[in-house]
């Protein structure tokens, strides 16, 4: 079992930034993709960004330019860090890593933007 914990949410103008980040504990696998997902109210989830352990990353082409995911494997976090947001980009935040076939998720954590 693997259990996440979100952090770094909160309310902030539009063109400010926030950085997000998750500690992953329990039983991680030395390969595996941690990923940023959100979903916004009456949205389906959707992908954001990833980071593998192998350090490739991807981005969805909304945020693509403006965040940044980063990792600390010897520490089991992955950071998200979000410039120049936008009202669009409010939403809940949830962490997710994908080992051995299998996803896990955080509590998730609620960023606004306002404008």
């Amino acid at each position: 079992q693997v259990q996440l914990v979100e952090s770094g949410g909160g309310l902030v103008q539009a063109g400010g930034s926030l950085r997000l980040s998750c500690t992953a504990s329990g039983t991680i696998s030395r390969i595996n993709t941690m990923c940023w997902y959100r979903q916004a109210p009456g949205k389906q989830r959707e992908f954001v960004a990833s980071r593998s352990s192998s350090s490739t990353t991807n981005y969805a082409d909304s945020v693509k330019g403006r965040f940044t995911v980063s990792r600390d494997n010897a520490e089991n976090t992955v950071n998200l860090q979000m410039n120049d947001l936008k009202p669009e980009d409010t939403a809940v935040y949830f962490c997710n890593v994908r080992q051995n076939w299998q996803h896990y998720w955080g509590q998730g954590t609620q960023v606004t933007v306002a404008s």
